[in-house]
């Protein structure tokens, strides 16, 4: 058995931020289970959502989007150029689920009824979709992921039944993250005196369905870069080049759909007023949209290191930029008695999940085989009776 430190590996300077923000994480929790939401968050009845819906919830399942996206790319359009980053994109959905679920459960009043929807059938309300399609692509998703624990433990009878269902799997994914990839966007459509103009329209979910599939591809591409400083491993330049050309005409679609619903709206001159609402408007649009889509449109650029890494950070800022519009400011802007910004407890436990995230990240990549040309991962079981390799997918 190998002993923790062992596990874990020699301590460094980012391990420590690490672990200190996960510390903070876990005691800003325990202190919001055993007080209440009250006495840890700055949320009220005027802002019953903060960060812990914008963030973890609405841009956490926004940047595990990479997960249907590249399967269906690779399984449904047959594309077998992008099969070798299945796995890395896989498993950023699967923790980006996991956290974004542990996140709900801070933020509900009652986190022990989170059960409710399963027994409790209301099929007219946006929630109950949501719920259902996040309980049932968790499920997805760890059958997609799980070939490369059973390869790890050499269980070929069973990576031979996931294999078998593969297909199935990836529709079924790809069928219930569209449903609630944009259901996230419905459910403001019921505060319409509630969001401002420049985030309100009966075209938010198909809006949130677009920028989650430009974001999922370019969250992609961004941990692989973090995946080569990390783990030495050599970037696949010619597939994620490609990748990019994709995400830039997603933003221009994006982009082209946004000006459109402005001017049909009449909220364009909100645009470009000198409104704080404005001037988000303007931050999201140029930082997410306009200004990597420019980039990504360049062959030039999208065939350097370093441009397409920043280029893609761009457009996860630019998504994350938009879902705390949503959720936060852009309500916050129609609100003139009260205001709201989260408290140090609030941004502990967020920063804690993401540090958390990346932990888990590293440890299955050191113990996984998530990457292809990251050699043979240390064995989960060290004394093995079947020293055959097996790789189903």
């Amino acid at each position: 058995m190998k002993t923790l430190k062992e596990i874990i590996g020699p301590l460094t300077f980012w391990k420590t931020v690490m672990f200190i923000l996960i510390g903070l994480g876990l005691y800003s929790g325990l202190y919001r289970f055993y007080h209440g939401l009250g006495a840890a968050t700055n949320m009220s009845d005027t802002f019953p959502w903060g960060i812990w819906i914008g963030f973890d919830i609405l841009t956490g399942v926004a940047l595990a989007a990479g997960g249907f996206t590249i399967t269906a790319i690779v399984y449904i359009f047959n594309i077998e150029r992008f099969k070798p980053i299945i796995r890395p994109a896989i498993l950023t959905a699967f923790l980006g689920y996991i956290l974004a679920v542990t996140g709900l459960m801070f933020d509900l009043g009652r986190p022990d009824r989170i059960w409710h929807p399963i027994i409790m059938w209301n099929p007219r309300s946006v929630m109950f979709e949501v719920a259902w399609c996040v309980i049932l692509y968790n499920v997805v998703l760890f059958l997609e992921f799980s070939p490369a624990l059973w390869e790890r433990l050499r269980f070929p009878r069973v990576l031979k039944v996931i294999k078998s269902i593969t297909i199935p799997l990836v529709i079924l994914g790809v069928i219930l993250s569209t449903l609630h990839q944009s259901s996230l966007g419905s459910l403001f459509l019921i505060v319409p005196h509630r969001l401002h103009e420049l985030w309100y329209t009966p075209l938010l979910p198909m809006l949130f369905y677009i920028s989650a599939v430009a974001v999922g591809l370019s969250m992609v591409t961004f941990e692989s870069f973090l995946s080569k400083r990390a783990f030495g491993k050599h970037l696949k330049m010619d597939i994620l080049s490609m990748m990019a050309r994709v995400t830039a005409v997603v933003l221009l679609i994006y982009g082209m759909l946004r000006i459109y619903d402005l001017i049909s709206s009449g909220a364009i001159a909100s645009a470009f007023s000198f409104s704080t609402p404005a001037v988000l408007f303007q931050l999201e649009m140029i930082i997410g949209v306009i200004v990597p889509m420019i980039l990504l449109f360049n062959q030039k650029i999208r065939l350097n290191e370093r441009w397409l890494f920043w280029a893609s950070f761009l457009v996860v800022l630019g998504v994350v930029l938009n879902r705390l519009n949503v959720s936060v400011t852009g309500i916050q802007a129609m609100v003139t008695t009260e205001t709201y910004f989260p408290s140090w407890m609030e941004i502990s436990v967020t920063m804690g999940l993401v540090a958390a995230g990346f932990g888990i990240f590293a440890l299955a990549v050191k113990y996984l085989p998530i990457f292809e040309d990251q050699g043979a991962p240390k064995p989960l079981l060290e004394h093995s009776k079947d020293p055959r390799p097996v790789r189903i997918i």
